[in-house]
Formats: C-alpha cells, structure tokens, sequence
C-alpha cells in the first residue's frame, strides 16, 4: 500500500465568477504539486472568464474585471495545468466544486479532461472527521492549526494553505488506503453548516426545517446527518410530537 509519506500529491483551487459550475466562469487557478516534507511546483494564473464578475463576487476575492483584461483564456491555461497535476491524488478544500469548474472549462474549450478520474482528497470532509475545529472553513482552520497566514483570499495563498491544512489533517494516518477507508463512509455533523440555522446543533433544528432539507440537494454528509437526525426521532416521542400541532395541548 502507498504511504503517504512517498507520494506527490496535486493540491487545487479556483476563484470564479459564482457557485454554478456550468454557468459560471474561472477568474484565477493555482495549483501545486507537493510532497508531505516540501513543495516541487506551483502554477498560477488570473484569467479572463468572458463575462462580467459580479460585484458581491469581487468583495471576496478582490479580482477585478480591469485585472482579467489581457490575460489568457482558460483554454489557453488548462492544459499547463493538466501537465502539473497528471495522475497525483487531488487536494483542495471543497475539491468537488473546483474539480467541476474545470471540467466544465474544459468541455467549452473542446479540451480532454481526466481529472475527474484521479483519486482526490477533500479537506473539508477531513476537518469534519477531524471534528475538533470550532469551524470547518479554511481560514477557521488555519487559525487552530496555528499556519501562518498567507494574505487574502486569492487562489495560490489557498492552496498554500490548504496544502497545510492538509498535513495536519492527514497526520495520523499512514497510506492512502487508510485515507480513502476513512472517507469512504459518510461523517456525521453535529452541526448545521448553512442557511438561516447555521451553528445550530442538528438535534436542536426544528423538524420541519429537517424534512425540508433532507430533500435539498446537499453532499453526501449533510444530508447523512439531517437523515440520521430524523431516524433518531422518529425512535423516540420528539418525531411524533414535533410532527403533531396538538401535543402540547
């Protein structure tokens, strides 16, 4: 079984125009290929996505429309960054999302794309097994793990990061066998992470909110968790009370 302590892994990241990956576009990509004791490469690029950024998009990662003028197409930078990655195991906080972005680029630009077929690693789910962070966000990450701070949020000061992140994450495991085992099941949340019961603590969310979500289209740990929270009701008396206008009276 490959340690990981001998494998080159290829860590990603992606600031876009939205949320949507097959209607939004990339603004920034870096990448970097690294090992467990250093760094072997790194590419970055702003680029021009062909559309107006939004502006409440800007107020996060401060990339302007002026800044994309003149810079390459993303069918211009993609196959660079297939070369950097090759076939290395994926890391990226909410990788699935940055994966899909750059599928979709792909697909616009007539590009072969075989990322999608490499193993990838995704830091959030690994922080939720972690399950001592007060926060599964990057920066919330940083701060708990002590890593130093690597300036705004831009995509290579991410990647910087998350390749940190990464290693503390990963510190206790010892091949890769062991890390796909450990992500292979879906991890239970204690908490809400989104939407207007954000922090609120899964047992304490009404069960209205619970059936609604549990229909929403949530990954996979989510929607594990609001599952498993209805079940548990549903053994006990709080499902049917909560369900019934009438037990209180």
């Amino acid at each position: 079984m490959p340690q990981l302590k001998n494998l080159t892994f290829a860590c990603i990241d992606c600031e876009s125009t939205g949320l949507e990956p097959a209607s939004d576009r990339i603004v920034e990509i870096a990448c970097s290929t690294f090992t467990l004791d250093e760094i072997i490469d790194q590419f970055e690029t702003i680029v021009d996505p062909e559309r107006p950024i939004p502006a409440e998009v800007i107020a996060i990662h401060h990339i302007t429309q002026e800044m994309c003028q003149g810079k390459p197409k993303i069918g211009q930078v993609l196959p660079q960054m297939f070369e950097l990655i090759s076939s290395h195991p994926i890391i990226g906080h909410g990788i699935g999302f940055d994966i899909a972005l750059i599928e979709a680029a792909a697909k616009r630009s007539n590009l072969p794309c075989t990322i999608g077929q490499n193993l990838s690693f995704d830091t959030l789910r690994l922080a939720r097994l972690y399950g001592e962070s007060p926060s599964n966000s990057l920066e919330v990450l940083r701060r708990h793990f002590n890593i130093e701070e690597e300036g705004a949020h831009r995509a290579m000061n991410d990647v910087i990061v998350n390749i940190q992140v990464f290693k503390k994450l990963a510190a206790s495991f010892e091949t890769l066998e062991e890390l796909k085992a450990a992500l292979a099941r879906p991890i239970t949340m204690k908490a809400m992470p989104l939407g207007k019961h954000k922090g609120r603590l899964m047992k304490e969310l009404p069960l209205d909110y619970l059936l609604w979500a549990a229909r929403q289209n949530f990954d996979q740990d989510l929607l594990f968790s609001l599952r498993s929270e209805i079940n548990r009701r549903k053994k006990g008396n709080s499902f049917f009370q909560s369900a019934n206008p009438f037990s209180t009276l």
